[in-house]
């Protein structure tokens, strides 16, 4: 195994790991001790479910959130530095990519320290690739605007770059404003505008539907505490 800052993907949810996960990945984590985490306890929690002989004790984090200071950051890398392997894991996903493990390779990058991302189920290209938009321009703009007049004023803009850039526009909001999500959509977008909605993506209930705006009206269904993801489209 290269010595590299490793980018460890996780789950979107409660699935087996061998359903999304190569073994691959997990070989990898059995030979590190280092480990820079959006939270411990899920962390645990997961590398537990990769392999459950894994001794959790004798590894050691470091919590990388929005307390964590630049000074902080840099120095989790330090292990790294001296030769010894280092991993990167998000609260779901793929860790860098909408997640604060972006910064920590930033600085893995400035300071010419080798960078392996390893394969695994990312929402965003998964959405993208059962929603029937373009796949060859899309972007993510992550959360919106949480006031109502920014986010409306949000909504018709992205909409506008589907028709006038045929790009596909992708957002997200927290599981408990999906719904209100949904309500700003129908109420801002046009009638003919498609709206993709990708719900517990790679889970047991997986549901991802494409449908005009106009179709969609009356037949949202809950999705109050469901990690989804919004794709507008011409």
């Amino acid at each position: 195994m290269d010595t590299a800052l490793y980018l460890l993907p996780v789950t979107l949810g409660d699935t087996p790991i061998e359903q999304v996960l190569p073994a691959y990945n997990k070989e990898i984590i059995r030979q590190l001790r280092h480990f820079i985490v959006e939270d411990v306890r899920s962390a645990r929690r997961f590398l537990k479910k990769v392999d459950k002989d894994i001794d959790i004790d004798s590894l050691t984090f470091y919590p990388l959130n929005k307390h964590t200071s630049p000074d902080e950051l840099t120095g989790y890398l330090k292990p790294l530095e001296t030769g010894l392997s280092m991993g990167v894991i998000s609260e779901a996903g793929c860790p860098a990519v909408a997640d604060p493990g972006a910064d920590v390779v930033a600085i893995a990058q400035r300071k010419r320290l080798k960078v392996v991302p390893l394969v695994g189920p990312s929402s965003i290209i998964l959405s993208v690739m059962a929603s029937g938009f373009n796949g060859q321009s899309f972007a993510f703009h992550g959360y919106l605007p949480i006031e109502a007049g920014e986010r409306a004023k949000k909504l018709k803009a992205l909409e506008q770059r589907a028709y006038t850039e045929h790009q596909t526009q992708l957002f997200i909001e927290t599981p408990y404003r999906n719904n209100k999500m949904a309500e700003d959509i129908l109420k801002n977008c046009r009638p003919q505008t498609r709206l993709c909605i990708a719900a517990n993506i790679t889970c047991p209930d997986e549901s991802i539907q494409t449908r005009t705006v106009k179709e969609w009206q009356g037949k949202i269904p809950d999705l109050s505490k469901i990690p989804c993801i919004f794709l507008l489209y011409c």
